[in-house]
């Protein structure tokens, strides 16, 4: 398999194929936004990312290059990488559209300020932006959101073996629209409440032109995030709605970019 013969036979050629087959597994874990998130241990997604490859390795006929550290070898597991990366990818721009809406709502709240570490990107962001990352994650896993990708990904041995061609200027442009269109989906969940917001801005910014005397920022920060939590609290039902649409155009979207004649558009 890499030149080097340890005297196991079939069992290493197995062992080897068992590794080749955690490639494209734990690269598509790692991009993921929830199994790659900084709050799981790496052993975490080690194992879980053996236990899928065994079930690969049972369920299809996967075979490893003849030799690994070949430069054909080394392609094939760029390629396998590639097609990780990018099935995680897409998940993760599906993730990003939410705290995009958040980060929109905070600001007009005036809770930008009130940032912490968030668990789930491993970076700093507002309190909202981690609030919707949390429901997302709720409604993602309570849709079954996370079996059907896991599916995709075992089914993508089948589509797409190692070795075929799978990396075309179609899938990118894919990746590509799909993006917008994550960035547009985070300004419409936003866009109810941030009118709102709008609104009451411009009632206390008259109330304060008209009564110099009242202190603008008493009367403006509080307003803001009691109507921000108002809106909040009113359209919950919609932006989960939103969130669960989201959750199944992310695993529709992995499911075209695996797709042998991939569309010229995004899934809608």
């Amino acid at each position: 398999m890499i030149g080097i013969d340890f005297g196991f036979g079939a069992l290493e050629a197995e062992f080897w194929r068992f590794l080749f087959v955690m490639t494209r597994i734990g690269a598509a874990l790692f991009a993921a936004p929830l199994f790659g998130a900084a709050a799981v241990a790496p052993q975490v997604r080690v194992i879980v990312t053996g236990a899928l490859a065994i079930f690969v390795c049972c369920w299809t006929q996967v075979a490893a290059p003849p030799a690994i550290l070949s430069l054909a070898g080394v392609v094939m597991v760029a390629g396998e990488v590639v097609i990780g990366l990018a099935i995680g990818f897409v998940m993760q721009l599906a993730f990003a559209a939410p705290v995009i809406g958040a980060e929109l709502i905070g600001a007009g709240m005036g809770m930008s300020i009130a940032a912490a570490a968030d668990p789930i990107n491993g970076a700093h962001s507002a309190v909202l932006g981690q609030y919707f990352s949390v429901v997302m994650t709720v409604l993602f896993f309570a849709l079954g959101a996370h079996l059907d990708w896991i599916s995709l990904l075992v089914e993508s041995y089948r589509t797409f073996p190692p070795g075929a061609p799978w990396m075309a200027p179609a899938r990118l442009h894919l990746i590509d629209v799909f993006a917008g269109d994550m960035f547009l989906a985070g300004l419409s969940i936003a866009l109810p409440v941030v009118v709102l917001l709008l609104v009451v801005h411009i009632v206390t910014g008259v109330i304060g032109r008209s009564a110099p005397a009242l202190n603008l920022f008493a009367l403006g920060l509080p307003a803001g995030v009691l109507a921000g939590i108002a809106a909040l609290i009113v359209s919950a039902p919609l932006i989960a709605e939103r969130l669960a649409d989201l959750a199944h155009v992310a695993v529709a979207q992995s499911a075209a970019l695996l797709a042998h004649d991939p569309p010229a558009t995004t899934v809608k």
